[in-house]
């Protein structure tokens, strides 16, 4: 069996980073984990059709920093940002600091693994055939400029009576090389007849280290350094006089 392991996981301070920022020593560390997730799913519960993929957190002493990445901004600020200003109130009296909310767009949502992971969870809770859905999203997300999309789905597809697995796939997916820029995205469509998994993997090519800095040689000539002096010659030793 290959041994399977989570590809953002995999990359975490080689290529990918974290979506909380902050440091904790061991009492507080639950604690903050606890309202991390408070967080997440207070805005993913209020924006639900907002097309959020990531929620980035960073605290400092007083201050948490909200960073939503979302497909939708105009429904994440509302109108004359009411929508904006009602969350970071919500969020300032569920963690007792002040709240920063930012907001940025993502231009492309066919590239985001998370929002393709949705995308498909929405079509199979409608009843849309799994393998219409599988093909075109894959189609689609290959046309916007992915190098490699693959995307699954796994449960009672199409109200069977046992539970399978399917994917699609276009392109190459290498899960393995580290360089690799791969997001991943999973997501969850409750039917009818049972829940469905559904995961997504968009590769976007190879992320190219940084450029060794190599100190250049100065082109003023160097002074020669002073050679250590020379230690004193032996001092002949004395022959004894042979017997003629």
């Amino acid at each position: 069996m290959g041994q399977k392991t989570h590809p953002i996981g995999f990359r975490l301070g080689f290529t990918k980073t974290w979506n909380a920022k902050w440091y904790a020593n061991k009492k507080n560390y639950p604690v903050l984990l606890k309202e991390d997730i408070g967080i997440r799913n207070a805005i993913r519960g209020r924006l639900r059709d907002a097309a959020i993929a990531r929620i980035d957190i960073e605290r400092s002493a007083n201050q948490v920093t909200v960073t939503i990445q979302t497909a939708k901004p105009g429904v994440v600020i509302g109108k004359g940002g009411a929508k904006v200003e009602e969350l970071r109130q919500v969020l300032g009296k569920m963690t007792g600091k002040m709240v920063k909310v930012n907001i940025f767009e993502i231009r492309y949502p066919e590239l985001d693994a998370y929002l393709i992971a949705e995308n498909v969870a929405q079509q199979l809770e409608r009843r849309v055939s799994f393998r219409k859905v599988l093909k075109q999203t894959v189609q689609r997300s290959m046309k916007s400029g992915a190098k490699g999309v693959r995307v699954a789905v796994s449960g009672r597809l199409g109200g069977a009576e046992m539970s399978r697995r399917e994917w699609e796939r276009e392109g190459r997916v290498p899960l393995h090389t580290l360089r690799g820029d791969i997001e991943f995205g999973r997501a969850i469509a409750k039917t009818t007849y049972g829940t469905i998994g559904v995961k997504a993997w968009v590769y976007k090519g190879e992320i190219e280290p940084a450029p060794r800095q190599v100190t250049q040689p100065s082109s003023a000539p160097a002074t020669p350094a002073p050679r250590p002096p020379a230690p004193p010659a032996p001092a002949p030793v004395p022959q004894p006089a042979r017997a003629t």
